[in-house]
């Protein structure tokens, strides 16, 4: 179960999580105990997942960025390269997944969706060359993407591992990241494998590590000049699952029907 109240909104509520069953959110009023709204939390998190993804893009890619390599074909890459397409003039995109059908599926999947070509790429070397952004999410316990790889001016979004025994990116990876940024440093000392093992190993220390919202708010920067190498570790917050039910609700309004709890 994941709970978080925003304050100024006069919400809070909790996403929970059933084996084999629905995930679904429950969204409050504050001032009264109210139930809200129940919401079916599926596609509700693909949402919130990718758009923090983009978020961060906004904030730490490079403005000209226009190439995007994608390691991972699942449900949740979807929305990570959708999101990047939102907020950058995106051109193409490559995918990699160990599952050739997969990939292929999601390139000619991706492609109808945003109007931009999307290419299958036989290996994840061959996937981030010359890309701009990189985005990464997969289920893999260990490294999909390694730091000898990356070249100056990416920026990688991390958002599958959300275990200390799960790394997406190698050490070198870590260390040869100028800038990195998590959604939660709390969160990300419990969860984020990468960081996790990179600190265990002397690659890293967290006093290099800054906070999405502080990057948001201009009181630390996502990137300083065109040649850094900069990383967003994602890990999920539950304040993303409210804020979005909460829109959804408020965008509903009146032509929700009411149902009797």
């Amino acid at each position: 179960m994941m709970t978080a109240a925003i304050y100024g909104q006069g919400v809070h509520g909790f996403k929970s999580y059933s084996v084999g069953g629905s995930t679904l959110v429950n969204l409050y009023d504050s001032s009264n105990g109210e139930l809200l709204a129940l919401l079916q939390a599926g596609n509700l998190g693909q949402i919130r997942t990718g758009a923090a993804s983009g978020l961060a893009t906004r904030f730490m890619s490079r403005s000209d960025s226009s190439t995007v390599a994608c390691i991972g074909s699942g449900f949740q890459a979807e929305t990570q390269l959708a999101a990047v397409c939102a907020v950058r003039s995106i051109s193409s995109a490559r995918v990699y997944s160990r599952s050739a059908e997969r990939r292929e599926a999601f390139a000619q999947r991706m492609s109808e969706r945003l109007g931009i070509p999307v290419e299958p790429a036989e290996s994840g070397q061959a996937c981030v060359q010359a890309a701009d952004i990189i985005n990464v999410i997969t289920s893999s316990r260990d490294p999909v993407l390694e730091g000898e790889w990356l070249e100056a001016g990416q920026h990688i979004n991390a958002a599958g591992s959300n275990h200390w025994m799960r790394r997406e990116l190698d050490d070198k990876a870590v260390r040869r990241s100028d800038r990195i940024v998590v959604d939660s440093m709390a969160t990300a000392k419990v969860e984020c494998g990468e960081l996790i093992w990179a600190v265990d190993r002397a690659a890293l220390n967290w006093e290099r590590v800054r906070e999405l919202r502080q990057v948001v708010a201009g009181d630390a920067a996502g990137r300083s000049d065109a040649a850094e190498i900069t990383l967003f570790e994602s890990q999920g917050l539950a304040i993303e699952d409210v804020a979005v039910a909460n829109y959804l609700y408020r965008q509903a309004g009146d032509s929700m029907p009411e149902l009797p709890f």
